[in-house]
């Protein structure tokens, strides 16, 4: 039996049971699991291996690639901007960026990023991992790019670009590169374990990635004119590349940082919470419900989901994750099935996040487990 280490409440019992369930089967490699409602800490779960070959523990401390969690710090980073008056989510982003103005952008407004309907949802050809680890040049192509598609009129999902654009914003606004401001105004105000990339020192705890099998999508048939086609190949990304040097030095703010359920939690209830975690104020009421400000509802362009976006973060749909209820609830997940939502209705926040991915765009089957578990103990 796979040792699970941790605290819960009595009445998850059937959370905990279904952590349990997926370790001992081996769905699960190794995870972390918070439940934090008000800022108790109801669930704090971990366990299993941070390794295929299990001989080393998933412990208190081990850290992993949290691949698309990882917009939802950047988002934060953002609207601590908004916050704080120096960036307008309805100004054009080339007021603070001139050059993304370029090519016919100059109307797409702050927003439009952060809800993933600029039409800049990925690198033009030629594109390669690579490029996106010289996080300024990457930026300047997109900023000399035309968009994809009509700007604001629907949503396609900022796969990679999402970091770099946002990222850009924060450098030119505050001065200081994205992976900086998470750190210096976010993570570390907070105490929280969480960083844009993994610094070398943290080798030894990070829990490397477990690749899923092929996404469902046939390229070809999307037609390479397409945003679907343009974004996934724009570069083309296996999951093994978050195991290696150059991606963990990296600043991508779509898709590279590092920390477990408990940091991400930690971060994320912010939202939760009314803008302020045990005395540390990032964001106020006003800027908290601008979230929930409706962008796109539709079809999303590249990933083929029913999305309702609003500034920053996906609001429910039950015809897309069923086991999100409908309310003040905003949410996002990572590539492979972790998850973080924070559900402001009851000042809770749930925060996923594991290294064996499974298979599909958005959620698993365990993230399913245990987000429905937790609700159904809820009064």
């Amino acid at each position: 039996m796979t040792e699970l280490h941790g605290t819960y409440e009595p009445r998850f019992h059937a959370t905990r049971a279904a952590l349990r369930r997926n370790l001992d089967s081996g769905k699960e490699l190794g995870a972390s699991l918070v439940v934090d409602i008000d800022g108790e800490r109801v669930i704090d779960l971990w366990g299993g291996f941070r390794d295929p070959a299990r001989t080393v523990a998933w412990d208190e401390h081990t850290i992993t690639n949290v691949w698309s969690v990882t917009k939802t710090v950047t988002s934060l980073a953002a609207l601590m901007l908004v916050d704080r008056g120096d960036l307008d989510v309805h100004a054009p982003v080339a007021r603070y960026w001139p050059e993304f103005g370029a090519n016919g952008k100059q109307d797409v407004e702050v927003r439009h990023l952060l809800s993933h309907t600029s039409g800049v949802s990925g690198l033009d050809q030629p594109a390669t991992i690579e490029d996106l680890y010289d996080t300024e040049r990457a930026a300047a192509r997109m900023a000399a790019q035309a968009p994809w598609w009509a700007p604001g009129t629907a949503s396609g999902y900022h796969l990679f670009s999402f970091g770099h654009l946002i990222g850009e914003l924060v450098r030119r606004v505050s001065g200081r590169p994205l992976k900086e401001f998470v750190a210096e105004e976010i993570a570390g105000p907070l105490g929280a374990d969480f960083r844009i990339g993994a610094a070398e020192r943290d080798r030894s705890r990070i829990a490397d990635v477990v690749p899923p099998p092929p996404l469902p999508f046939d390229l070809e048939a999307l037609g390479k004119d397409s945003p679907a086609y343009r974004t996934l190949t724009g570069p083309s990304v296996t999951a093994d590349v978050a195991n290696t040097p150059g991606w963990r030095a990296a600043d991508i703010g779509a898709a590279n940082g590092h920390g477990n359920a408990r940091s991400v939690a930690r971060i994320l209830s912010v939202l939760a919470r009314g803008g302020e975690v045990d005395g540390v104020r990032l964001l106020g009421e006003r800027t908290i419900d601008l979230v929930f400000d409706v962008q796109a509802d539709g079809i999303d362009l590249v990933n083929g989901l029913p999305l309702r976006w609003g500034i920053g973060y996906a609001l429910p749909r039950r015809d897309t994750l069923p086991w999100i209820p409908d309310g003040r609830i905003c949410f996002w997940g990572g590539w492979g099935g972790s998850m973080i939502i924070m559900d402001l209705d009851r000042r809770m926040t749930i925060s996923y996040m594991m290294n064996k991915m499974a298979p599909g765009i958005l959620g698993s089957d365990r993230s399913a487990a245990y987000v429905q578990a937790v609700y159904d103990h809820l009064p």
